[in-house]
């Protein structure tokens, strides 16, 4: 009995680079001859791509994936049919369907892939001081998604907590902006903007 199984978690991407979204059968056996076919469920034009008598049969395909996706040939004797996905984009996100199709069996499995886009690094701007002289520090940072966490560090790396936080959404990206009053003069001050893993973040020296 065979079935087609994929990753349990999410697949994460980053727009503009490629992804690899895994599809596989177990127990291991070639699906050479076999259709193998990716769509996403959550579209009308529905088909990502088809492989199908041997040959990619893409003339249905959404045309938004036009010349972005591949089947490693040479995995398909393995019983890989992950799809290569190139240069993502925020569209990409959703849920894709991998099926595997023989004379005598068929199933499918479903691939959560999560895009993400890396902002710009955080600018610290100096905003002036308060009545007891402490210093007042801006930090923003633009052009994440999804929205990305921002947090102001000291020279000992010991989280700071936002006097005020906004973040706006323009298109389909984040801006983020938080300010705090710093009171100690020669403190190195370290605003940190992190999605998931990336991380992006700005020194500034309040001597």
């Amino acid at each position: 009995q065979y079935e087609v199984v994929g990753p349990a978690d999410p697949v994460f991407a980053v727009a503009g680079e490629d992804v690899i979204l895994p599809c596989s059968v177990k127990p291991s056996t070639s699906v050479v001859d076999m259709t193998v076919g990716w769509t996403r469920p959550d579209q009308k034009d529905s088909l990502v791509h088809l492989y199908e008598d041997h040959e990619d049969r893409n003339t249905d395909q959404i045309q938004f994936y036009r010349g972005r996706t591949k089947l490693i040939h040479q995995e398909l004797q393995r019983g890989n049919a992950s799809l290569k996905l190139s240069s993502v984009q925020i569209f990409d996100e959703g849920r894709y369907k991998c099926f595997i199709q023989s004379k005598s069996w068929n199933d499918d499995t479903t691939v959560n892939v999560k895009v993400e886009v890396l902002g710009h690094p955080p600018v610290i701007t100096v905003d002036g001081f308060d009545h007891s002289g402490g210093l007042h520090l801006l930090c923003e940072s633009e052009g994440w998604y999804p929205e990305p966490d921002l947090e102001w560090l000291n020279s000992e790396r010991v989280s700071l907590s936002s006097e005020t936080t906004e973040t706006h959404r323009n298109a389909d990206r984040f801006s983020v902006k938080h300010t705090i009053t710093v009171h100690h003069r020669d403190d190195r001050i370290h605003c940190r903007v992190k999605l998931r893993h990336h991380m992006l973040e700005t020194l500034i020296i309040t001597t």
